[in-house]
């Protein structure tokens, strides 16, 4: 790094000791008031260059004592050793209060909405360094999402996808934005300050300086970035809902930190100490910038150690992604011996995260093994835990990239859990091949499966068992197949034993509500033998009739308030329903109708046509009761 172009040499003349001993006087502020009221660096260049010149010579004399012969003008010399440490002294306070007053002229706010800028627009120029480009992702940085607008999510599964399948650069720092903090020409009169201080033994009280004014902007910069000072123990007795808040916009402030706010500062710092040493400008860089990152960091190590839950995955995944996509970053700016915690406790959180997201996988599938509702839910329809877990899966197949790289261990195939006498028998024999973040999906699904078996029992009637079951596994299948990753994942062959899973269902529901209902639409039992008979007994025929009618309406009743919430589904069970049904009874009235009809009161007999039972089928399976009474036919 070349020292800034306004960097003041001074070397054009030099003032002899005695008249830099009277400017160095001149300027001392506890005797002088004109002294107090003028800062030196605030007027003529000229003076500034002067006074710079007295201190130079004042330091040169300092070194020439030290290493002078012995004299015969020893007291005198003593004397002049005195006065010379005086000025020196003098001097030194007064290049204190000029650094701290070139600083804090020079320290305004950072305008934060100009540090979220999309990754399509260029930077400008101006506030680049030559080896850094612009903020690598964009949404991250959108500021509506800094200020409060909490509605969009801290990563979109859009473009956590893009950048975890681009090339490596995407792990590259080219994300970080060096902004000029101060002027240059002011950075130029800090650095000439500084180089004075530290050769005269001040190093410590020029950071002491420095870190104070500089950390006081950075405070300044996480108040309007919306970085809290909370404890670890705050942060854990928060509301998950408040957290998850808190969760996104930490992670559009952390980025905004360690690539624009940190890389600047220590930019800064390099260009103010450039040449004085790199232990000095670590040490300004670490003054400054340690307290505000171990706050920062605070807030992600306490999300990484909270208790377990569910439905803290993602927001823990979002925080891993960002943390691991910051981790090159990190190590960029906190690259010295002195910046070692930094790096530290980056990588244990990220490491604690990762590890959270296995553990929380695997607590998910036993409390889906193990949820409890026993109260059927009304109609056969969806089971809650059903829509619960295929959302939450689908979510999981949005993390695909990361979550392969964290789930190492893949399922014991066969029992799960050993011992358990629940366990699902499960062959896993189609599945080889799968990655283990696809065998835990699909171990899920099994196991969901099983709960809802064990749900089906309690339902009285069978029938409603069996479309219970149809209608979650569709539902199942329906997830699958929207999400092309998730569909991938679980891959066809088991799409298929799916698919046959619940079709089966629906012919088992057929079964169990059909069979009886389409017994009554048989001849056998109706036929005597006699001369004076015409073969068909009469009572058993009108008996027959009113079993199937009183059947048939049972069934219309009851189905018509059960639910299948698929409309293409509830077409195609209706369908398959009239298919069997319709034939049977058009077929069954053309033979007997004219037996009924030739006797009295037919109408209390064939009380539906064949249009009558088309119609009513279409009030199966709306979820509410049938809006009238089965139609009778027209008289």
């Amino acid at each position: 790094m070349e020292p800034p172009e306004n960097y003041s040499t001074s070397t054009s003349f030099a003032v002899p000791l005695e008249d830099a001993q009277k400017i160095i006087l001149r300027w001392d502020s506890t005797a002088s008031e004109e002294a107090r009221e003028r800062m030196i660096f605030g007027g003529d260049r000229q003076e500034v260059d002067l006074y710079l010149q007295a201190v130079d010579e004042i330091q040169k004399s300092m070194s020439s004592t030290s290493i002078s012969p012995p004299s015969s003008h020893h007291h005198d010399e003593d004397s002049n050793s005195n006065k010379v440490n005086s000025a020196i002294q003098i001097a030194m306070a007064r290049l204190e209060d000029e650094f701290r007053n070139i600083l804090i002229n020079h320290t305004s706010p950072v305008e934060v909405d100009s540090l979220f800028i999309p990754d399509h627009a260029p930077a400008p120029a101006s506030s680049l360094n030559h080896n850094t480009s612009s903020v690598g992702s964009s949404s991250e940085f959108d500021q509506e999402e800094v200020g409060g607008g909490d509605h969009v999510d801290a990563l979109d599964p859009i473009q956590r996808a893009d950048s975890s399948n681009s090339s490596a650069s995407y792990r590259s720092t080219s994300s970080i934005r060096e902004i000029d903090l101060i002027p240059q020409e002011a950075v130029a009169d800090l650095q000439s300050i500084a180089k004075r201080m530290v050769s005269a033994g001040y190093f410590r009280e020029c950071i002491q300086v420095y870190g104070s004014v500089r950390k006081s902007a950075v405070d300044a910069s996480f108040r309007r970035l919306g970085i809290e000072k909370l404890s670890i123990g705050d942060i854990q007795r928060l509301e998950w809902e408040a957290l998850e808040t808190k969760i996104r916009r930490w992670i559009r402030a952390a980025k905004v930190c360690v690539r624009i706010l940190f890389a600047s500062e220590k930019k800064l710092c390099e260009e103010i100490f450039y040449g004085i040493g790199t232990a000095i400008d670590d040490a300004c860089f670490m003054e400054t910038v340690k307290g505000p990152a171990i706050q920062l960091f605070n807030f992600a190590e306490a999300i990484s150690i909270s208790r377990r839950s569910p439905e803290k995955m993602f927001k823990i995944l979002d925080l891993h992604d960002a943390l691991m996509d910051l981790s090159p970053d990190i190590e960029v700016v906190f690259e010295s011996k002195s910046a070692d915690s930094i790096r530290v406790q980056a990588a244990e959180i990220l490491s604690r995260l990762a590890e959270a997201a296995r553990g929380i996988l695997s607590e998910f599938e036993s409390a889906v093994l193990r949820e409890p509702s026993r109260v059927p839910v009304p109609g056969g329809t969806i089971h809650p835990l059903t829509r619960y877990v295929m959302n939450y899966i689908s979510l999981i197949s949005d993390y695909k990239q990361t979550l392969i790289g964290l789930i190492m261990s893949k399922p014991s195939t066969g029992s799960r859990y050993s011992g358990d006498p629940t366990t699902p028998d499960m062959e896993f024999t189609e599945l080889e091949g799968k990655t283990p973040l696809a065998l835990h999906l699909i171990w899920i699904i099994v196991i969901l499966q099983f709960n809802l078996e064990g749900k089906s029992k309690h339902y009285k009637d069978a029938s409603l068992a069996h479309l219970f079951i149809m209608n979650n596994v569709h539902y199942i299948v329906q997830k699958i197949k929207g999400s092309p990753e998730l569909r991938e994942m679980i891959g066809d062959d088991y799409l298929r034993k799916l698919t046959g899973k619940f079709r089966q269902a629906a012919t088992s529901y057929q079964r169990a509500t059909w069979v009886s209902v389409l017994y009554c639409l048989r001849d056998e039992g109706l036929h005597v033998s006699g001369s004076f008979s015409s073969g068909v007994s009469k009572s058993a025929l009108r008996e027959r009739f009113k079993t199937f009618n009183a059947m048939f309406e049972d069934v219309h009743r009851t189905q018509a308030t059960w639910l299948i919430p698929d409309s293409q589904l509830r077409e195609e069970l209706r369908i398959s329903i009239s298919e069997k049904l319709i034939p049977a009874y058009r077929s069954f009235l053309g033979r007997f109708r004219s037996h009924i009809e030739s006797g009295k009161h037919p109408e209390n007999y064939i009380k539906y046509s064949v249009e009558d039972l088309e119609s009513a089928v279409l009030d199966f399976f709306e979820g509410s009761p049938a809006s009238q009474h089965l139609r009778r036919r027209s008289q």
